[in-house]
């Protein structure tokens, strides 16, 4: 996956450099021929929705599944495995990259090994998000619940490698965060709850808090590493094209809702600098996902993708 690939070496840059920010420009740079001679992280959690959930949805009663085909055609075994994919997803190459392993499974997968949870898993669930009404309808695990995971997490890691060691891997690990997008999509834009409350800044600053909040609380857990996704063109998302633009050919990006997502991006990534500047010994990285992705979308070419002909 393309996608997948820009956001990798992306975030590469970020965790392995001593900055807080990266452009796609920088990412380009990256390169993924070689991975460190030893791992940089003795582990990896993640966190959020369907970008970064490998599975824990095939678990929870949920609309929300991508445990069927098509999905995973490109995955190992063609196995679709949970991933709302057609084969593996960022936590999954960053992990490789990193030389941490090959894949990060998800936390509610049954009979999970001890090194499977020593090296890290995800807690994320499709359909989630900061706000707590965007998982009313699905049913998904919202992050705040995710946190209340990770902490059952922690108890299991330290049963197995005790307190110390424990606590150490929490504080060396790599902590990815991608959530938002539903936010925005199920309470804003399609189902205008938040609308009734909120302006689109008021509702960004909402959310920002949440994220904070969240933040702040796996930092009391020990987290000290985080990356934190922005928000993609949420404009140029086929279910809102589709639901703007009844008629295929005359689809085309919403303009007002890719410009909230960048000025909610902004505000994300002038929040980070502040808030590692609050918790001592914290490294927090802001992730852009947004000019490699409109840059896809403008320029398929580039990524090898054609661009289909519409003969209607």
């Amino acid at each position: 996956m393309a996608t997948s690939k820009l956001f990798i070496m992306l975030a590469v840059l970020i965790c392995m450099a001593p900055i807080n920010t990266c452009s796609s420009a920088a990412a380009s740079t990256a390169s993924m021929a070689t991975r460190p001679p030893s791992p940089k992280f003795p582990a990896i959690f993640v966190f959020g929705d369907s970008t970064v959930d490998t599975g824990n949805n095939n678990y929870v009663k949920t609309l929300f599944k991508a445990n069927l085909p098509p999905y995973g055609e490109n995955f190992p075994d063609h196995i679709p495995t949970g991933r709302f994919s057609d084969g593996k997803l960022v936590p999954d190459f960053l992990a490789s990259f990193l030389g941490i392993k090959d894949d990060v499974p998800p936390f509610l997968k049954p009979n999970l090994s001890e090194n499977e949870l020593r090296t890290g898993v995800t807690f994320a669930s499709a359909g989630s998000g900061y706000d707590y009404l965007t998982t009313r309808l699905s049913n998904a695990i919202p992050v705040s619940k995710q946190v209340e995971m990770f902490k059952s997490y922690i108890n299991k890691l330290k049963g197995i490698v005790g307190k110390d060691k424990g606590n150490n891997i929490i504080g060396e690990a790599l902590v990815i965060i991608s959530a938002g997008t539903n936010d925005f999509v199920f309470n804003f834009y399609d189902i205008p709850t938040r609308r009734l409350e909120f302006d689109i800044v008021g509702y960004q600053h909402f959310l920002l808090q949440k994220l904070e909040d969240f933040l702040k609380e796996l930092y009391e857990l020990g987290c000290r590493k985080m990356i934190v996704a922005g928000l993609p063109p949420i404009g140029c998302l086929p279910i809102q094209m589709t639901v703007k633009f009844q008629i295929p050919t005359n689809r085309k990006c919403l303009e007002d809702q890719n410009s909230d997502a960048e000025s909610y991006n902004k505000k994300l990534a002038k929040l980070l600098p502040e808030l590692q500047a609050k918790l001592p010994g914290s490294k927090l990285a802001y992730a852009d996902v947004y000019e490699p992705l409109f840059d896809m979308i403008n320029y398929p070419q580039q990524y090898g993708k054609e661009v289909p002909s519409l003969n209607l």
